[in-house]
């Protein structure tokens, strides 16, 4: 079921929980294993939140959104959450293995449509940068679809573990083209919603 499910997109995983067909905890499951197979030549995941992503997958305090139980990656800048690591992307804050007490606006508002958070993608650090190359905190991301090429930056995590089919959509911010430049070079459609 695993690879029947990695190319659907988040509205049709949503759907196959509200029909009843599979359970946030298949969605949140196969994610995971896409993961652990796939990530590690890429590099975009960073921060794994698979237990408690399970644990709240199984929970009744899973919220009832439109997107009950899509499995969504964060990216680590400017969407902290509850209890979770937040490094955005330094090694300072990895240290000291900061957390922030509660979510953003943005985080607490994703978690409301029934998203189910499962880890944080790597990222430039403070997200200066077209690239996440050698020198970032958790090293170089790859394509893809090319691991000797650049998914390009800042939101280079998250663009590429949706190219790769880890996800069916991830979280990304983009103040200069960190967005659509990583979007372009994985082929993608990157959305910047104005404000």
């Amino acid at each position: 079921m695993d690879d029947e499910l990695a190319w659907l997109d988040a509205v049709a995983k949503a759907d196959l929980v509200r029909c009843g067909q599979v359970r946030p905890v298949d969605l949140v499951d196969a994610a995971i294993s896409r993961i652990e197979l796939l990530d590690p030549p890429i590099n975009a995941v960073t921060i794994k939140l698979f237990e408690q992503a399970r644990q709240l997958a199984l929970s009744d305090s899973l919220r009832d959104g439109p997107f009950r139980g899509v499995p969504l990656l964060l990216k680590d800048y400017w969407c902290h959450t509850a209890g979770a690591p937040y490094y955005a992307g330094t090694r300072f804050l990895r240290e000291l293995d900061w957390r922030e007490d509660r979510d953003t606006f943005l985080a607490a508002k994703l978690r409301a449509a029934g998203f189910v958070f499962i880890g944080k993608t790597n990222l430039p650090e403070l997200a200066k940068g077209a690239t996440t190359d050698d020198s970032s905190t958790f090293g170089r991301t790859n394509n893809p679809w090319n691991l000797d090429r650049s998914p390009g930056g800042s939101s280079s995590g998250s663009c590429a573990a949706v190219a790769a089919g880890l996800v069916p959509v991830a979280h990304a911010n983009d103040g200069t083209g960190s967005i659509r430049i990583p979007a372009s070079a994985c082929g993608l459609v990157g959305l910047k919603p104005s404000r």
